[in-house]
């Protein structure tokens, strides 16, 4: 609906003032309650562009704008503000549209085909993997749903820490010797069926394994399909970290010093430059992790969204500065994601039998299911940090916001379920009818406009903690339209079918959000 008005106001711009506007510079924003369905601030911006007052330029803009179907009126205010009211008509349609399309309903082609890469989760794979590597989980899955909905496409992959100091380490805990940092009960099982030998050729036996029967499984059960797990011992077998080294040296980026090789990432804003390979000859993360990032972009995606724990921050600009230097500046966006804190009756929980010392998402996803792990995490703004409470999580009440989601669909398959014969007949001819709104069907049906322009927006800022409360905020205002509105009355067909059209739209929509969510959107509860 945005997109339309911001059309409808750049024609309006060039018939009043003979200006063409771009309809993408004009800011819709949903006003204060009572001021309007949609509000800009265009006016004042176009002001200065035409030498004119704010007001005067607002006031022609409705008057150009005042003859359109879709709205009921349009009001100007002080300084320069247009609010626009939607016309009763415009709201019914869009619910016939919702039900019409389906599951579509919010589908864009903004992408227009373009290829996303997405990295996320790719915890080392030493162990389970924790709830802090997991936290990215949800957000990245989610993020490729919003993605693939809005006409791109998306690419899931788990990049595989194989080999290196990771797996030195996971060595060294297999081997039981005194450089030994894992522990728990999946490092006994190792013991048992890894060849002792080498630390590096044991961790990455190791490694193998917890990759195969311990993190593959676990993603699963979490939900979370990778299209690919792209191994880093593979990468560097290839020769590409050594062609990519060679490109940097070409350009005038790379220096020895001290029997390493560096790259000079303090031109490109780090704090100091960085190892690419060590004076042992070994290639470090970061080394081989430039490789990679040019590896994905050779292979054909346009934007690298990498999803990685707050502690990698110090990666970010060297990372960035690297591929700049190559010639890819832009096409990387990095999302951190802050700690979680899990509560259990008020009080954290740090012990995992399995794990050794963390909360794994294999515990987490046991305690309280997938769909509230999912729904929790993905809550809270990925730069916030999180306490996961248990107790809540597990709450069959309207206190736990993914079973009051939940709750919101299941309540909406009764009603239609109760429906029966009324379902039967297309009732969509009463609502071209003068019956007016009642004021929670009018807020109700608005909220499902918004759906639209959240995906497009969630598409190109990343922000998918939007979506649970757009969830939350839909089924809160279900839950007050059906305690004050009686939906199925056999008294009244034409009110009976208006209700049921939006009862079944509303119900579209917030299975669709939660399938994006990858959160089950249940019958019966």
């Amino acid at each position: 609906m945005k997109k339309e008005i911001q059309k409808l106001l750049q024609q309006a711009i060039q018939s009043a003032f003979g200006v063409d506007f771009d309809a993408e510079k004009i800011k819709i924003d949903y006003p204060p309650e009572g001021m309007g369905d949609f509000s800009t601030n265009v006016a004042l911006v176009l002001g200065k562009v035409v030498g004119k007052n704010p007001m005067e330029v607002a006031e022609k803009l409705q008057s150009e704008l005042s003859e359109k179907d879709i709205f009921e009126k349009i009001e100007t205010a002080k300084p320069g503000f247009i609010n626009f009211f939607l016309a009763e008509e415009t709201l019914r349609n869009n619910v016939v549209k919702i039900n019409e399309e389906k599951n579509k309903f919010g589908n864009s082609e903004i992408g227009a085909g373009r290829k996303i890469h997405l990295d996320f989760v790719s915890a080392n794979p030493t162990g389970p993997i924790h709830v802090g590597n997991a936290r990215g989980g949800p957000l990245g899955d989610t993020l490729a749903n919003v993605l693939e909905k809005c006409g791109y496409m998306p690419f899931r992959e788990y990049y595989v820490n194989d080999t290196g100091n990771q797996a030195d380490i996971l060595g060294h805990s297999i081997l039981g010797d005194a450089e030994a940092q894992y522990s728990g009960e999946y490092i006994e099982d190792l013991r048992k069926r890894v060849e002792k030998g080498d630390p590096r050729k044991t961790g990455e036996e190791g490694a193998a394994i917890v990759l195969e029967e311990i993190i593959k499984p676990s993603m699963e059960k979490f939900g979370i399909h990778f299209d690919n797990y792209f191994s880093e011992r593979e990468l560097q077998k290839s020769g590409k970290v050594d062609e990519i080294l060679s490109a940097l040296k070409e350009k005038g980026y790379i220096f020895e010093k001290d029997g390493a090789v560096w790259f000079k990432s303090t031109e490109f804003g780090d704090d100091k430059d960085r190892v690419v390979v060590k004076s042992n000859g070994e290639k470090t993360y970061f080394g081989t992790d430039i490789a990679y990032h040019v590896d994905k972009l050779e292979r054909g995606f346009e934007k690298l969204v990498d999803i990685w724990g707050a502690d990698h921050h110090g990666e970010v600009r060297r990372t960035e500065g690297a591929l700049k230097a190559l010639g890819h500046g832009n096409k990387l966006d990095v999302i951190l994601t802050q700690f979680v804190r899990i509560l259990k009756n008020g009080e954290e929980m740090k012990m995992s039998k399995r794990a050794g010392t963390y909360v794994s998402v294999d515990d987490l996803i046991d305690e309280v299911g997938c769909d509230a792990t999912r729904f929790f995490f993905l809550m809270h703004s990925a730069d916030t940090h999180m306490n996961f409470d248990l107790n809540l999580a597990k709450e069959r009440s309207e206190k736990n916001p993914v079973y009051y989601v939940q709750y919101a669909h299941a309540r909406i398959a009764s009603i239609l379920r109760k429906a029966g014969d009324f379902l039967k007949s297309d009732f969509r001819n009463f609502l071209k009818s003068d019956f007016r709104m009642h004021k929670k069907e009018r807020v109700l049906i608005f909220e499902l406009l918004k759906f639209s322009d959240l995906v497009e927006e969630i598409s190109q800022n990343y922000a998918v903690h939007y979506l649970p409360q757009y969830a939350m905020g839909l089924a809160d205002k279900f839950h007050s339209f059906y305690d004050e509105c009686r939906v199925i009355d056999e008294n009244n067909l034409e009110l009976t079918a208006q209700r049921l059209e939006l009862v079944k739209a509303v119900q579209i929509v917030l299975a669709e959000v939660l399938k994006i969510m990858g959160i089950s959107a249940p019958e019966r509860m």
